[in-house]
Parts: C-alpha cells; sequence; structure tokens
C-alpha cells in the first residue's frame, strides 16, 4: 500500500537516491571497466513526476547529470507524469532504470514489492533494522528477480490515515465510509473492503484533491504530502491524521542488471545505509510540522484492533501470493526484535 506522492518535499527525499544513485553507477562502470577514461556510455533513466519535465523531482534529477557524465555515463532522463506508464517502459526496456514508489516495484520484485506491506513495519525503529538488514552483502539475492535488480530502497515515512472528521476513530467507524484507494494496488483495495468501507478510485494525481473537496470521507498519506498536497484542506477544521502507521513508504531505483556493472546495485545500497539518516531527518521535520492538534492518538485497545486488522489482511494476502513469505517473515522477526511482548510473537 502506498501513496505514490511526490511533491516538493518528497522530491527532497528522491534527491537523496538520485545523489546516491547517480555517481555510484559512474564509479561503479569506471572500476569495471578498463576502458580509457574520456569513454562514456549512455543509459537512461525514467522519472515519474506528475508534473512532468518542469515538476520538481523531474528538475532536481536533472541537476546529477553532469556528476553521471563525469562517472563515465551520460545519463538521459525521462519524465512521467504517470507511473504505470514508467513501469512499462521500463519492463519494455525502454529505460535503463526506473524510479518507482514500493507497491509499484511489486512486479519486479516481489520481496521488495512486500516491503509497504500493511501493518508490516510499525515504526522507525523496525525500519531501520528492516534496511540495515537489506544492506547487508548476503542480502543481495533478495534485490535480483530475474532480469532486474533494487539498486537501492529510500525509505520516504509511515502512511497515516487522513480522515475529514475525528469522530471516525477505530476500525468499525470506517464501515461505509468512502475511502480514496490505489485501485492497482491489490493489497489497497483488499484493505478497504475488508472493514466494511467503500473503494473510490483514486491515482497520485487526484487523490489530495477528492479528499479536499468532500468526494471522499478517508485517504491516507505520508507526512511529506502534508503540507505541498494541502491536504490541510481536508482535514480542517473537525478532520485529523491518525497517528498509526498502516504501512511505510519507500522508493526504489530498479535497473536492468545486464545494463550496468555488477558493483553498481551494492555500491548504492551501501552508500544509502551511509545517509539513512538524511531520509529520515527529512521525514521527521515533515512530521514536526504538521500541527500538534490534527494529530489522533489512539488508545492502547484500538491500537491493538488495527494492529489485527491489518494483520489478517496481510496474511490473507501473503496467502494469495500477493507478498513475498521471506519478506513478511524478516519484517515479523524484526517486530519482534523490538518488541516481545506483542502477540503475534509467541507462536
Amino acid at each position: 500500500m502506498t501513496s505514490a506522492i511526490f511533491p516538493q518535499r518528497v522530491a527532497l527525499a528522491v534527491t537523496l537516491c538520485a545523489s546516491l544513485f547517480l555517481p555510484s553507477l559512474g564509479v561503479a562502470q569506471a572500476n569495471d571497466n578498463a576502458a580509457a577514461a574520456d569513454d562514456v556510455i549512455e543509459r537512461s533513466f525514467c522519472v515519474f513526476d506528475p508534473v512532468g519535465a518542469n515538476g520538481p523531482l523531474f528538475a532536481i534529477t536533472k541537476t546529477f547529470q553532469p556528476v553521471a557524465l563525469k562517472n563515465g555515463i551520460k545519463l538521459n532522463l525521462s519524465a512521467y507524469t504517470d507511473e504505470k506508464v514508467a513501469a512499462e517502459d521500463f519492463k519494455a526496456g525502454q529505460c535503463d532504470a526506473v524510479l518507482l514508489t514500493g507497491t509499484r516495484a511489486r512486479e519486479f520484485n516481489k520481496f521488495t514489492g512486500s516491503l509497504e506491506a500493511m501493518g508490516a513495519v510499525p515504526g522507525e525503529e523496525e525500519m531501520r533494522l528492516l534496511y540495515n538488514t537489506l544492506s547487508q552483502p548476503n542480502a543481495r539475492p533478495l534485490m535480483i528477480d530475474g532480469p532486474y535488480e533494487v539498486a537501492g530502497v529510500f525509505p520516504a515515512g509511515a502512511i497515516y490515515l487522513h480522515t475529514r472528521d475525528r469522530t471516525i476513530n477505530s476500525v468499525e467507524k470506517l464501515q461505509g465510509k468512502r475511502i480514496a484507494t490505489l485501485d492497482f494496488d491489490q493489497a489497497s483495495v483488499r484493505m478497504v473492503r475488508h472493514v466494511g468501507a467503500s473503494v473510490v478510485g483514486s491515482n497520485s494525481a487526484n487523490f489530495a484533491g477528492k479528499f479536499n473537496n468532500g468526494s471522499v470521507d478517508l485517504a491516507y498519506a505520508p507526512a511529506v504530502a502534508y503540507t505541498p498536497l494541502e491536504l490541510y484542506k481536508g482535514v480542517e477544521p473537525n478532520g485529523g491524521v491518525l497517528k498509526y502507521a498502516l504501512a511505510y513508504m519507500n522508493f526504489q531505483v530498479i535497473i536492468h542488471s545486464d545494463r550496468f556493472p555488477e558493483s553498481a546495485g551494492p555500491m548504492v545500497r551501501n552508500e544509502a545505509i551511509k545517509r539513512l539518516d538524511e531520509a529520515y531527518d527529512i521525514i521527521a521535520n515533515a512530521e514536526a510540522e504538521m500541527p500538534e492538534s490534527i494529530w489522533m492518538t489512539l488508545p492502547q485497545e484500538v491500537t491493538a484492533e488495527y494492529d489485527k486488522m491489518l494483520r489478517k489482511v496481510r496474511l490473507s494476502l501473503l496467502d494469495d501470493g500477493v507478498y513475498d513469505e521471506r519478506a513478511i517473515k524478516l519484517m515479523k522477526a524484526i517486530r519482534c526484535r523490538v518488541d516481545a511482548a506483542r502477540s503475534e510473537c509467541a507462536s
């Protein structure tokens, strides 16, 4: 489940991603080839920005082209306003690399595409442990799926439920409510239907507008989207943001592994883990800027109710083959390491 959002603050997070990805590929190419220093290869990188070539994400990514060129790669960027099209072009071989959200990445790597599984990552501590684990050399086989390699996974923060009505504060009260839902994502649709709410098919371009104008009662998004997408227009004056991580959004850089040197993926992942604090600073600042008054803190019994509901949906999706069993087991092990008192840790 993901919100697939790339406004200004998300662009900052992906800038961090690009600053790791582009130079690293160039350095790897230089190290792996004995070609002359002035030899340059061309590679394409498909970038999803809902605004297109004039958008903030694409503009920031362009600034790294000179860095890549200095390190041996002429990087040709293509802007996409539709993430689905970017994924399809990458699959068709028209892009050497692509930037996608975790949910979209699932068709290229089921393991990393399961990292956004609902309720699987309760907080930052668990996510840091997960990222540290995935950065280890022995985790590389999990990053490779056929012709594709996930060169980097970067955090974008917890996904929170935004409501126009603060009285909608329990699982039961979600029944009959309209929720802006990414209808391409089986997990999101399953969760919304599981609680008896109505799926209102949405995408990254229109979900915020539907929430803000009252076409839907609820929407889900990370904190980095609150101000740029003006979600406060839907939250105020009677709504709130549930301080409970439905999932943890991430970005993923995926490459056609045969078009880059073998050392590229490991190098990017090694550099990424070194700069994880920078990514979390972006997330923390976004959450801190949200007014304290809009946060809705759940009592322990309601939190347990949400945990139980998400676990049931998560396991049903695992049974149906939507999620990767190895990823689900790994995240459970991490949850239990952080909090062994969780009821699921008894089994």
